[in-house]
């Protein structure tokens, strides 16, 4: 069976100074949902648990369930969702610490996320605010979350 693979509008290269390379036109409403789930590796689920309510909370996502060794937020399965996963691990090297960014629909849960992180637990690893050299409406917000996976929460319109 033959899968073709859809075009993406824009592939960034490099990461100092950023470079965008456009590939043929095709509208950001028109591109397919590309993450089923995330999982996040953490060492200590409760601590971890406290910080992802709150963080994801600001941004209007609430914990679904919990089991003895992780927490999802969002529902498995469900047709143009993402859900994520915070899974306790021994060393969460295991995993990798990574970047994951949450799309925010307003500056303000942008504020929000970086907010209720500092009072939860997290780090600031940039305070919220416009990044132009994204693109011109971006307005991000970073933490590193305790166990120092970097969370972002970013907003499109701003």
């Amino acid at each position: 069976m033959l899968m073709t693979v859809p075009q993406v509008p824009h592939l960034r290269i490099g990461r100092f100074p950023r470079q965008t390379v456009r590939t043929p036109a095709r509208q950001n409403r028109d591109m397919p949902h590309l993450l089923d789930h995330v999982s996040i590796t953490v060492t200590d689920l409760d601590r971890s648990g406290a910080f992802y309510d709150a963080v994801l909370g600001a941004l209007g996502v609430e914990r679904l369930w919990r089991s003895e060794d992780r927490i999802r937020y969002g529902e498995r399965g469900a047709p143009g969702e993402t859900f994520v996963s915070i899974v306790k691990s021994v060393d969460t090297r295991a995993g990798g610490l990574g970047h994951w960014a949450f799309r925010a629909a307003t500056t303000a849960q942008v504020d929000a996320f970086h907010a209720a992180g500092l009072a939860a637990g997290g780090t600031d690893d940039g305070p919220p605010g416009r990044r132009p050299s994204y693109h011109q409406h971006y307005y991000g917000a970073f933490l590193n979350d305790p166990d120092g996976n970097r969370v972002e929460a970013v907003c499109h319109e701003g």
